[in-house]
């Protein structure tokens, strides 16, 4: 009976599982991009300004780069909830998780109050950017026609051909 529901469980998180990571990450940044439109709401404005100036070399005002920084994580948000031009919004969502990122280089003393070992709070944000980019590889990995498969023999399978079809592709020899 357990091994039906589980089953049946498995089944249901293959295939709605990439919807609702790709509608929640939407959410987030959605949200955090709204907040950085209104000065002092978000906690790491600062901090992304910072980085933003450095990345673009003092070329821009703070108020320029806290609306684009804004307007970026909203056009990313509004992409990942409608599901459309995925791979476009893929890219910036890579490009803004790189930039994120950036500011343990720049500013590690912001980033740590004990580097590597603790965080601040500006931290434990850019952390929680690791399962971003990682939820980002997955819904790249599944935009252009990759998809999850509950069945294990199945994905076996699948993973068999395609090894075989990437060997035939290199002129190799298919593995048996």
């Amino acid at each position: 009976m357990a091994s039906k529901i589980e089953k049946k469980f498995t089944h249901w998180m293959a295939d709605h599982g990439i919807a609702l990571l790709r509608i929640s990450i939407g959410v987030i940044f959605l949200w955090f991009g709204v907040l950085k439109y209104f000065p002092g709401l978000s906690p790491i404005e600062d901090l992304s300004v910072r980085t933003a100036r450095v990345l673009t070399f003092h070329l821009l005002p703070d108020r320029v780069l806290a609306v684009g920084l804004a307007s970026l994580e909203v056009l990313i948000g509004i992409g990942l909830l409608s599901g459309k031009w995925l791979q476009a919004v893929l890219v910036l969502l890579l490009l803004q998780l790189i930039g994120a990122i950036s500011p343990v280089f720049f500013f590690p003393r912001d980033v740590f109050n004990l580097v590597p070992f603790v965080p601040t709070l500006a931290g434990q944000y850019i952390i929680k950017d690791i399962v971003l980019i990682s939820a980002g590889l997955v819904l790249g990995g599944t935009a252009r026609g990759g998809q999850l498969v509950a069945d294990p023999v199945v994905a076996e399978k699948a993973k068999d051909e395609e090894e075989q079809k990437l060997a035939r592709e290199d002129g190799q020899q298919p593995r048996r």
